[in-house]
């Protein structure tokens, strides 16, 4: 009898398109938003680099800036029901694709209008957010059994493409911008967009497209939304959910359960994305501030931002081979809740640097730019501890059924964090609450939150419950 389970060394013809397409796409985003920060200082808010008037305008910068991150996050959600339920990935990819390159178009030509400049960073963001729900996962499609085992493989080579091309762009765009001016600064990722529109076109008749499935009732949304409306139906002993059963799927109700369980760790989540995407704005905007001489070359404050995807790539190896190994050993078990608890400690050791540089600067001193990047390569292992770790410990939570639903929630975090620091820095620009919080008092207001959050967490973390761990 001949064996239908031979495993194929052949990798899917769709793959090479797929890869090159992440890698123009994720050059394009950091390419733009590596200048963002300090174009919008330089060109709308403080064009004349008065000293009066740099306070507000950095608070006006980072704020635009972080309501960008924030709506780039939310709308993966969005994204991935259009995909799933109306249109599959491949036209969802393509649309928004056309939406995202007319995005870049926007800020190349509109650099002196900041109203149309906004609308352009707006169409950048549906397009980004919608992009990310969809193309990892497409990528996962066009495996079989039979070359599923090449999967881990292709998906190095994916995130491979994605720091490479935010390492080539955080490099070459802020050195264009510095030399060309903005329209070429900005005029380059859209072309790199386009590029990647083209590739990905180029590939379809090689794609394996999993059609839509039409809406899907038993969903964490519509579960959620009966589970509230009907919550007198509630019986003793019966958890609020489970009057969704009345309606709904029963497994489908006890896998958004499995949601609900994890939703108590993504709590503390917010919080570290509120500090964390500060280091591609505000740190930038300190650095201007900052004696920038390395090894002879004096860099771009643009350019510093590089040497997160550097040490991220050095901790990670580092971590799952060797410290987590010896820990365990020496018998300091490193559960996901554990990482995370250290995760958050580290960013606030971060943010302790970055707010003593900001007290030497506040002081008219010109601290070296060593300490920043010190402070980068701390960011990099908190960011292992807790992205990393967080995105793991909910995928492997979660039911089978909710694991895609609990990736779109792990997304909407870096949404609401960045969404918080937006509106932090719009009370400061308009003289608001939070204008009392000047120089490095703003960074010790942002330590302080941190603080309270991980003392919140090291007492509730040991009370949370995991469930074993599914595949």
């Amino acid at each position: 009898m001949q064996r239908t389970d031979t495993k194929s060394s052949s990798y899917p013809k769709s793959i090479g398109y797929i890869i090159a397409n992440e890698g123009a796409e994720r050059f394009s985003f950091y390419g733009m938003r590596s200048i963002l920060a300090t174009f919008l200082v330089v060109h709308f808010f403080n064009p004349t680099l008065n000293p009066a008037l740099q306070i507000t305008a950095e608070a006006k910068a980072n704020e635009t800036t972080h309501f960008f991150v924030s709506l780039a996050y939310a709308m993966p959600f969005v994204g991935g029901l259009l995909a799933d339920w109306f249109f599959g990935k491949f036209r969802v990819i393509l649309y928004v694709s056309l939406v995202y390159c007319i995005g870049h178009l926007c800020l190349a030509i509109f650099d002196d209008d900041l109203e149309k400049f906004t609308y352009g960073l707006i169409l950048i963001a549906v397009g980004a957010g919608c992009i990310k729900s969809c193309v990892s996962a497409n990528l996962g499609d066009q495996f079989t059994e039979k070359n599923s085992h090449l999967m881990s493989k292709v998906y190095g080579w994916f995130y491979f493409s994605i720091n490479a091309g935010s390492v080539l762009a955080t490099i070459l765009i802020p050195l264009i911008y510095d030399r060309y001016g903005a329209k070429w600064a900005f005029g380059i990722p859209g072309i790199l967009m386009a590029l990647a529109t083209f590739i990905f076109v180029a590939g379809r008749k090689t794609y394996v497209n999993v059609p839509p499935s039409g809406v899907n009732k038993n969903n964490f949304v519509f579960i959620s939304v009966y589970a509230l409306i009907n919550w007198r139906k509630k019986q003793k002993n019966e958890s609020l959910l489970d009057v969704a059963k009345a309606k709904f799927d029963h497994q489908k109700v006890d896998d958004v359960k499995s949601v609900y369980n994890v939703l108590a760790v993504f709590a503390f989540i917010p919080i570290f994305w509120a500090l964390w995407d500060q280091s591609l704005s505000e740190w930038i905007l300190q650095a201007t501030k900052m004696d920038r001489h390395i090894l002879g070359i004096n860099l771009l404050p643009e350019q510093i931002q590089t040497v997160n995807p550097f040490f991220l790539l050095v901790c990670i190896p580092i971590f799952n081979y060797w410290l987590y190994p010896f820990l365990d050993k020496k018998g300091l078990k490193t559960t996901p809740l554990r990482r995370i608890g250290a995760g958050l400690i580290l960013l606030a050791v971060s943010f302790v640097i970055i707010a003593f540089i900001q007290t030497r600067i506040d002081a008219g001193a010109q601290p070296t730019i060593w300490w920043q990047i010190l402070a980068y390569a701390i960011l990099a292992a908190a960011e292992v501890l807790v992205s990393i770790t967080g995105l793991e410990y909910a995928y492997r939570q979660a039911s089978k059924s909710m694991k895609s639903t609990m990736i779109a929630i792990w997304l909407l975090t870096t949404a609401i964090g960045n969404l918080f620091t937006a509106l932090v820095n719009r009370s400061i620009s308009n003289g608001g609450f939070f204008a009392q919080f000047k120089g490095a008092d703003y960074y010790w207001f942002f330590i302080g939150l941190l603080s309270l959050f991980i003392l919140v967490y090291l007492f509730v973390s040991p009370k949370i419950k995991q469930r074993q761990v599914l595949i």
